[in-house]
């Protein structure tokens, strides 16, 4: 591990922990800035959904400068090359003016790539590629994909069809020369907050109750209208999908939508959680927060920065 003084902060946890909240608090305090790492923020449009929270950045003064939400149309497919090249422009900005760069989000896929410091080619989708892989029997597609690419950064890539199609098609635009991207491994001192299981889900269901009350169907609906096709819409999950099969009639009543919905927001916290756990096990320190505490972890800066 990296010796040298820590040049930036990462918060970790799952779905509705406060994790923007508690980095507004961080840079605030400690002259910083935000950088997201939230696969869906990135889409105009997806306000309520996504819960950018953009009032939370304006609730201190001076407010606190964003990076990475609201960067490209929702019909654009982002991609993990997308997120790195427009991270190291947002983070080299950051660390020109002096700023300390706070890293807030869940999506760990993003955060793995941060964290293990990553090396990746630019590979647009190529549909006669993926129609002629999909033909191919599981076992098949793993050998074709550990044969381009033996060490493997995450080996979930072998474990579903769709994501070993993606993997070999990254494979290979790396063997051709396509436009690479490397991110170095962030020096961070890394964050999780933490709550009980009970505490997590009274707090998935009552941020799902406010995002309905503030207009998360309507957001659906002017998606819809400006155009945004229910495919799509579905691809976008949670959220958007649940409404959607609501909107479709597919569920039948509001109440059956919230229940559906809260139950699979909570198997995503669920999921987040084991990812965390997997960075831990691979010998990073992470420092755990209960319930946000700011004072654990302003102290904790102060000790390391």
């Amino acid at each position: 591990m990296n010796q040298t003084k820590p040049k930036s902060i990462i918060i970790l946890g799952p779905t509705a922990s406060g994790k923007t909240s508690l980095g507004v608090k961080i840079a605030h305090t400690f002259n910083g800035e935000i950088l997201s790492a939230d696969s869906r923020q990135v889409y105009i449009g997806l306000d309520i959904g996504t819960g950018k929270d953009l009032e939370e950045y304006s609730s201190v003064s001076p407010p606190i400068p964003y990076h990475l939400i609201d960067i490209v149309p929702v019909t654009y497919e982002f991609s993990l090359f997308d997120y790195l090249k427009y991270f190291s422009l947002a983070y080299e900005e950051v660390i020109s003016k002096n700023k300390l760069p706070i890293i807030v989000g869940g999506t760990g896929l993003y955060l793995f790539a941060l964290i293990e410091g990553f090396s990746l080619a630019k590979a647009p989708t190529n549909e006669a590629l993926r129609t002629e892989l999909y033909q191919l029997p599981i076992e098949e597609l793993q050998k074709k994909l550990l044969e381009l690419k033996p060490k493997l950064h995450n080996t979930t890539d072998l474990l579903k069809k769709e994501r070993l199609i993606r993997a070999i098609e990254i494979a290979l635009a790396e063997k051709n020369g396509e436009e690479t991207i490397t991110v170095p491994p962030l020096n961070a001192i890394i964050f999780y907050i933490h709550y009980e299981r009970e505490q997590l889900k009274i707090r998935i269901g009552e941020r799902l109750k406010q995002r309905i009350q503030q207009g998360l169907i309507e957001e659906v609906e002017r998606l819809r209208n400006e155009g945004i096709s229910n495919e799509r819409l579905f691809q976008l999950g949670l959220e958007y999908r649940y409404v959607l099969l609501y909107l479709q009639g597919e569920i039948k009543n509001k109440n059956d939508m919230f229940q559906k919905l809260r139950s699979a927001i909570w198997e995503f916290a669920r999921k987040q959680e084991i990812w965390f756990r997997r960075l831990e096990r691979k010998g990073y320190e992470i420092y755990r927060i209960e319930g946000g505490n700011f004072n654990f972890a302003k102290k904790k800066i102060k000790e390391l920065l």
